[in-house]
């Protein structure tokens, strides 16, 4: 018993030891400062007041939309792809309070009852043979197994790391699943200003086919004017349909986004839209510097947890390769009577230790070192593929928002000279100045414009979604 004691505490004290690598944290060489163009929007948040630090968390409120807002919340709650992985953070947690009550004893109870009898040509008869008999028996079973090499801790270890793989990659998903809806919300406002302006133009030239028709009647109109008025009539007219299935597929992308139950998708969707213009472009952006990049981007955080996990994973192969020690007691009672359980004379207990390793597999634990060890680099090479692609969204997103803002100012400009020209040559045309074919020409220059303005517009919004992603969001 002495001898077994010291056995058990021995092995207690080598299960400290892990075998595997512990993990080390990165080294990313990043910038200090920002020096895309661009930057400076990021460079003007720095110096804004720590009490603004919520407005972070829901970045999407700053474009000051209450139908935006109302439909990122109800995302949120109701989006699928977010709920499932919202149920795999729950499934990681519990995969972790498992790896947590593996490294403690297991406690167990078992009861039997038996009726038997042995032959004699086994048993003689004076020893109870050819006779039937009972036996009864309840006892206690403690099983434990002493972690000599960190399999446990390791395997811990990784658990906890996915834990973090979890909920980091939901951050990731709830990310993408805000900017989704916030720039698809953009692109029907820009669909359905496009439309306006094209049912707008619509009217006027009906009103300008009546005139050139009631013209012609009286004879101060060509024949060829008519048909010009007719033919750019129906060419606006066949616009339309281009921009009602862009607004019904637009419609219909959003609606999965915010969780449309099937009830509702096969029903008419329709959204308290805004208007494009009412939105508010933000003027800035999280204040943070390229060295908290990292710790903001869920997707890289997740990368990262992933290398905690690969990691781990050696250390769980590598102490697969050697040999485990399980201690197991039990404690019990047994009798041939019922009524004679728990007696002074029916107690029965045992106490050891079992000892089992690998001899010769053929190479099963060694490959699936040589498997762990793969599956590290691979992760290692992720995470940096991870940090590249962070920096590189960051720096895009910069320079993209700089062009967007330059794109919509010109085409500003362009609108306000084409709506001139146009409001110039409709007056000389009412006097009779200029022919129809001028005021033709202006009236879809003007179209052009308008379509374009709304893409500008709508470029420049989603630019500074992108923005907002790739600076990690608020979470």
């Amino acid at each position: 018993m002495h001898k077994f004691t010291l056995t058990v505490a021995a092995a207690l004290i080598i299960s400290g030891c892990a075998m595997g690598p512990d993990y080390q944290a990165q080294e990313v060489d990043v910038p200090e400062v920002w020096n895309a163009q661009g930057a400076d929007l990021l460079t003007a948040a720095n110096h804004q007041s720590s009490a603004n630090a919520e407005q972070w968390q829901q970045w999407w409120t700053q474009y000051q939309d209450p139908a935006l807002n109302t439909l990122v919340e109800r995302a949120l709650d109701e989006n699928l792809s977010l709920q499932i992985q919202l149920q795999r953070i729950e499934q990681a947690r519990s995969q972790l309070g498992l790896s947590r009550a593996n490294q403690w004893p297991m406690l167990s109870a078992q009861a039997s009852a038996a009726r038997e009898q042995q032959p004699t040509t086994v048993m003689p008869a004076a020893l109870g043979g050819g006779e039937p008999s009972n036996q009864f028996s309840i006892a206690g079973v403690l099983s434990y197994e002493v972690d000599l090499w960190g399999r446990v801790a390791r395997q811990r270890e990784a658990a906890a790391a996915m834990l973090e793989e979890s909920i980091f990659g939901t951050e990731a998903i709830r990310l993408n699943l805000i900017t989704d809806v916030v720039s698809t919300y953009f692109s029907l406002l820009a669909i359905e200003q496009q439309r306006q302006a094209a049912l707008d133009m619509i009217a006027s030239q009906e009103q300008t086919l009546a005139i050139e028709e009631y013209r012609h009647e009286r004879g101060a109109s060509s024949p060829l004017n008519v048909r010009r008025a007719q033919a750019s009539l129906a060419s606006a007219k066949a616009s339309l349909p281009d921009l009602e299935e862009a607004a019904q597929t637009t419609r219909s992308a959003l609606a999965i986004l915010v969780g449309y139950t099937p009830r509702e998708m096969l029903a008419e969707i329709e959204f308290a839209e805004g208007e494009l213009n009412a939105v508010t472009q933000p003027t800035a952006f999280p204040p943070i510097a390229p060295s908290e990049l990292l710790q903001r981007r869920p997707d890289v955080r997740a990368a990262e947890a992933s290398l905690q996990v690969a990691s781990a994973e050696v250390g769980v192969a590598v102490a697969q390769r050697f040999p485990s020690l399980n201690l197991n007691a039990l404690l019990g009672t047994a009798a041939v009577d019922t009524s004679d359980l728990f007696s002074s004379g029916s107690e029965s207990w045992s106490i050891g230790a079992d000892l089992a390793g690998p001899i010769f597999d053929f190479g099963r634990r060694r490959n699936a070192v040589e498997t762990a060890e793969a599956g590290l680099a691979i992760a290692e090479l992720e995470y940096q593929q991870a940090v590249i692609s962070a920096f590189r969204d960051t720096r895009d997103a910069l320079l993209l928002l700089e062009i967007a803002q330059q794109r919509l100012t010109a085409t500003e400009a362009e609108y306000e000279a084409v709506a001139d020209t146009y409001r110039l040559a409709k007056m000389q045309y009412d006097g009779g100045a200029i022919g129809f074919f001028e005021l033709l020409e202006t009236q879809r220059a003007l179209l052009n414009v308008e379509m374009a303005l709304s893409s500008a517009r709508n470029a420049q919004l989603t630019a500074s979604t992108n923005l907002f992603k790739a600076l990690g969001g608020g979470w």
